[in-house]
């Protein structure tokens, strides 16, 4: 779905209505397929992420170490692709480390 002045379009209309050019017609096909993909990924980085601080709140130190670790795999392959920018992810990591390492003190 997309917002277009005030109206909603599907991929469908989107691509009935506005592309004339069958490139312009391609590109909204595959603008639609990489942004549902990219969504894809975003959303498994951050269930990542979420999963860490539960583990944190919770504080199970082994579950949060093993969520960690999953986590900055996530972070690293979301930053290597471009959909997050590569200071982000180290922010997240540092951050996120810390409070791991907080919680045996």
């Amino acid at each position: 779905m997309g917002i277009i002045c005030g109206f909603i379009f599907s991929v469908e209309t989107w691509e009935r209505i506005l592309p004339n050019i069958t490139s312009a017609k391609k590109r909204v096909r595959q603008a639609e397929k990489s942004r549902q993909h990219n969504k894809h990924i975003m959303s498994g980085m951050r269930t990542c992420v979420k999963n860490v601080i539960k583990a944190i709140s919770a504080g199970d130190k082994e579950l949060a170490q093993t969520a960690y670790c999953a986590a900055v795999s996530s972070l690293d392959a979301t930053a290597s692709k471009g959909l997050i920018h590569r200071n982000k992810a180290a922010r997240h990591k540092s951050r996120l480390n810390k409070a791991v390492h907080a919680m045996s003190a």
